[in-house]
């Protein structure tokens, strides 16, 4: 049973090309129409919840799935296998980057940065359509944008005005988005049995280990003050704080990381637009974080041992979380009001992807008309093309390294 779990996700970590959204749609395909694990009810139901959770909300439907398959164990290995394809090259990209920077380049690093920008607004687009698909949606995505452009003068704590604005988010959904935009579909029967290990005292139990790591890592990193504590501490909360899964977290991943000097603009934001072209998981791009700083911050030496620290690290509330809250998740599912702050929530983290858009991706990569040409060109041939983000990338890298050779 588990080593099924882990060949079928591991074959999806290998294919799932096209980020969260992609994602979402390969496990349907897989495991609602092919595999027939559980109904399109309950799939849908599991997407919602990972949905209004913090986290990468595309591993948390893995790791669901795995765990209403084959308990914690199912979860552990359906993740590691949707994870450990785009984690290896990403800590090897890093391992690389570190012991010979030249291999980056400007040329090559701006390249990725302009189709970073690009595959980030053809997600945001997509997500608009899903989430801002009436007046009182859009307009919770301009007031979240508006909140977080009016705070770009904080230079610290990102991730705490992403939580303030999802707050502002699921209140105004309470609000202002009517019963009938936010009811989940009932028609269908609910294939879901129920789960031994899915009862209340687990979930309270997951519950207070992730409160725990929460406030404690942070004591802990600071009374130790052992760079490790401190990659694992901040690394742990951007897991727990973001929501908007992968592209949300680049404003606190780079907060921790660019703003302290641990590594340069440049090299964050060109390994930022390799994991574009990775399957399986954004949050990979941890990997390539912990091993790029390892020599640089006198950290561990091994690049590939920070690496898989960082992977666990981030990914670890998104297991606590879920464990915690799914057992309830059944018995409040169809609550209207629960309904309409998810609403509000989701049109929330549209706002906070527009932000991040701007800043600091937008901000750090357009410098000419000819990069904004470039933009707009990858971005149409993502949308009406539809390339997939590895041929972009590869074609990025190709005339990257061309004019370095000839010029």
């Amino acid at each position: 049973m588990l080593w099924d779990i882990f060949w079928i996700f591991l074959k999806l970590g290998c294919t799932s090309f096209g980020g969260p959204i992609a994602h979402i749609g390969f496990f349907r395909s897989e495991f609602v129409q092919k595999q027939r694990w559980l109904s399109e009810r309950d799939y849908f139901d599991l997407v919602a919840l990972c949905q209004f959770l913090p986290g990468p909300a595309s591993s948390q439907v893995g790791m669901a799935l795995g765990l209403l398959r084959a308990g914690y164990a199912g979860a552990f290995v359906a993740w590691l296998g949707f994870t450990l394809p785009s984690a290896l090259v990403m800590i090897a990209l890093g391992v690389g980057f570190n012991a010979y920077p030249e291999l980056l380049g400007k040329e090559i690093g701006h390249g990725l940065k302009i189709i970073a920008l690009a595959i980030i607004a053809h997600a945001v687009f997509a997500m608009a359509k899903t989430f801002c698909n009436t007046a009182s949606k859009i307009a919770i995505t301009l007031l979240s944008l508006a909140f977080l452009q009016l705070t770009l003068m904080q230079h610290s704590g990102a991730g705490y005005w992403q939580i303030l604005a999802i707050s502002i988010g699921a209140l105004s959904g309470m609000l202002l988005v009517p019963k009938a935009e936010s009811d989940a579909t009932t028609a269908a029967e609910s294939q879901h049995q129920p789960v031994p290990w899915l009862n209340a005292k687990a979930g309270i139990g997951w519950g207070l280990v992730f409160l725990v790591l929460l406030i404690g890592l942070p004591i802990v990193a600071n009374l130790l003050n052992l760079p490790v504590a401190h990659l694992v501490d901040d690394l742990f909360r951007a897991g727990s704080l973001v929501f908007g899964g992968g592209h949300a977290v680049l404003p606190q991943l780079q907060a921790e990381f660019v703003e302290p000097g641990l590594l340069s603009a440049d090299s964050f934001v060109a390994g930022y637009g390799a994991v574009q072209a990775m399957p399986g998981p954004l949050f990979s791009f941890a990997g390539y974080l912990g091993a790029s700083i390892s020599e640089h911050s006198g950290m561990l030496s091994n690049g590939w041992g920070l690496g898989i620290v960082a992977i666990c690290a981030i990914f670890a509330p998104a297991f606590l979380l879920l464990a915690a809250v799914l057992p309830f998740w059944l018995k409040f599912r169809n609550n209207g009001l629960i309904q309409r702050a998810m609403a509000g929530i989701g049109a929330s983290v549209v706002g906070i992807l527009l932000s991040t858009l701007y800043h600091p991706v937008w901000t750090s990569t357009i410098y000419s008309p000819l990069d904004f040409g470039l933009a707009l060109t990858a971005f149409a041939l993502l949308q009406f093309g539809k390339i997939s983000p590895l041929v972009l990338v590869l074609i990025a890298v190709s005339i990257s390294l061309t004019v370095r050779l000839l010029f």
